[in-house]
């Protein structure tokens, strides 16, 4: 990953994201994660200078390296994935009803964050390495 160049900065702001369903339902079958796939793209846009470097979904949890210029907050961001993927992800997927019976949701309210800095080689062996994985359940060692 490079430096990014903005109006009036350099920035190298690459972050490792991963958040799950809610009550860690293994939902993210093929048709979910290849709809999903379709939707990011369309996410981004909204986002100029936001980028998505590595996608890796699971049954049970997405992880995401990506580009956040200064500009945003990664709370927002994070918050915007969410909010429009879980909209949309209803209204295709009409059974995610009967899995939420009693809630208007998909995903659950927190996420994981770190930044990327001088361990990208190794977080991105890492997201890589999860999609090998069956439990997902490994640990990341930065030591």
């Amino acid at each position: 990953m490079e430096n990014r160049y903005s109006g009036h900065g350099v920035y190298r702001t690459e972050y490792h994201l991963v958040w799950i369903p809610k009550y860690r339902r293994r939902i993210l079958n093929p048709g979910i994660r290849g709809y999903l796939r379709k939707l990011f793209p369309k996410i981004m846009r909204r986002m100029p200078g936001c980028e998505i470097m590595e996608l890796n979904m699971q049954a049970d949890h997405i992880h995401i390296i990506m580009v956040i210029p200064p500009k945003y907050g990664v709370s927002a961001v994070v918050g915007k994935l969410k909010q429009y993927t879980a909209s949309k992800l209803r209204e295709k997927f009409s059974w995610l009803e009967k899995v939420y019976w009693k809630e208007s949701v998909v995903w659950s309210p927190g996420y994981f964050v770190s930044t990327v800095g001088l361990n990208e080689k190794q977080i991105l062996a890492y997201v890589r390495w999860q999609r090998h994985q069956d439990s997902g359940q490994a640990k990341l060692e930065l030591f």
